[in-house]
């Protein structure tokens, strides 16, 4: 099978070249930026944006938020099944 990324330069405009999950935190940073995260199960996500506002949405199940996130915070997130997209 032949591999369409091998020779694309990674964007933050997508696609995400990996998915990692992610264990919401008060005090530790995703291990690579988000470029966006990914909810399998809706609730409130309180995180972190790259340029360090916190911020508190609400999502519904599969949803997508295009938000640039380095941490999701573990004090007031409920929602479940939480992942981070990002550029490898």
């Amino acid at each position: 099978m032949s591999n369409p990324f091998v020779s694309q330069t990674a964007s933050i405009t997508g696609p995400a070249t990996d998915i990692m999950p992610v264990m919401p935190s008060d005090s530790t940073d995703l291990p690579r930026v988000a470029i966006a995260l990914y909810v399998e199960t809706g609730g409130t996500v309180s995180l972190v944006t790259v340029v360090g506002q916190t911020r508190t949405v609400v999502l519904a199940d599969y949803s997508i938020l295009p938000v640039g996130t380095q941490r999701v915070r573990a004090t007031g997130t409920t929602a479940t099944g939480i992942h981070a997209m990002v550029l490898a």
